[in-house]
């Protein structure tokens, strides 16, 4: 779970009923929420953003955007801790080919089989003898390929962050149109056309504000930490192409690294 983001969550909405609390003037809590529950304008801003979305992109890419905008809630791949330790693996492989060349590491290559797409790939190329200034050209384009993918649903969050809005304007004009239309008969149709108008633009900015403009950023920064990662794991597989010496594997992939968590081969391997 991502502590940070359910609290930011929770604050947002947390915020949020407490103005509705306040502004209750003594009626009790649960029906002054339900002052704000419309159904018609939820209907409006969640159907039509979801409409206008999967008329702008492919189905399959709306899906996935839509199922990453949950899946911050859930703790982030990529730590500090980890990437440390990125390090460290580099450098232990690094000994690995002082002293048994690269087919010492055919083993450690199966293991990461199914378990890390991108360093398996990069450490079949250096068991495969290719030289250091391929390895980087390959692993550039890998990690370049990979980040654009993997930014898309990012990119479809920001749009439907932009449409919500709009279709709570669409909702404001429709319950306008309902309530004017409703001026010279029943006045008491007149609450219910307001509240359409009023909830739809609250639901628009509140779906933008708080789901689909937050997710898009965070899943951004995911994606960049990720890309980060990766850079700096492909400098380590092309140094060990090379066959540079574990201290220099280190001193290299540390300077990659804020200083708090650079790695130190005399402490850390053990």
């Amino acid at each position: 779970m991502s502590l940070g983001t359910m609290i930011g969550a929770l604050v947002g909405i947390g915020l949020i009923l407490l103005a509705i609390f306040e502004e209750a003037h003594g009626k009790p809590f649960g029906t002054a929420l339900l002052m704000y529950w419309h159904l018609g304008g939820l209907s409006i801003v969640v159907g039509g953003t979801l409409a206008s979305t999967y008329i702008c992109y492919e189905a399959r890419y709306v899906n996935l955007a839509v199922k990453a905008a949950f899946t911050i809630y859930t703790a982030p791949a990529i730590s500090r801790t980890l990437i440390k330790g990125e390090v460290g693996r580099i450098i232990r492989w690094g000994y690995v080919m002082q002293k048994s060349g690269a087919p010492g590491l055919e083993s450690e290559a199966k293991k990461l089989k199914n378990l890390d797409k991108f360093l398996s790939f990069g450490l079949d190329c250096v068991i495969a003898g290719y030289s250091g200034e391929e390895i980087r050209h390959i692993l550039e384009t890998a990690v370049e390929t990979t980040y654009n993918r993997n930014i898309v649903p990012a990119n479809i969050l920001k749009v439907m962050g932009g449409i919500g809005p709009a279709f709570g304007m669409v909702g404001t004009l429709l319950g306008m149109v309902m309530m004017m239309g409703s001026m010279g008969g029943d006045p008491s149709a007149l609450g219910s056309s307001l509240s359409t108008a009023l909830t739809a633009t609250l639901y628009g900015v509140l779906s933008a504000r708080l789901l689909w403009f937050p997710a898009a950023e965070k899943i951004k920064q995911r994606q960049e930490i990720i890309k980060f990662r990766n850079n700096l794991v492909a400098e380590g597989l092309v140094l060990l192409a090379e066959k540079r010496s574990p201290r220099f594997i280190q001193d290299r992939m540390n300077a990659f690294l804020d200083p708090a968590i650079h790695f130190n081969l005399d402490k850390d391997i053990k």
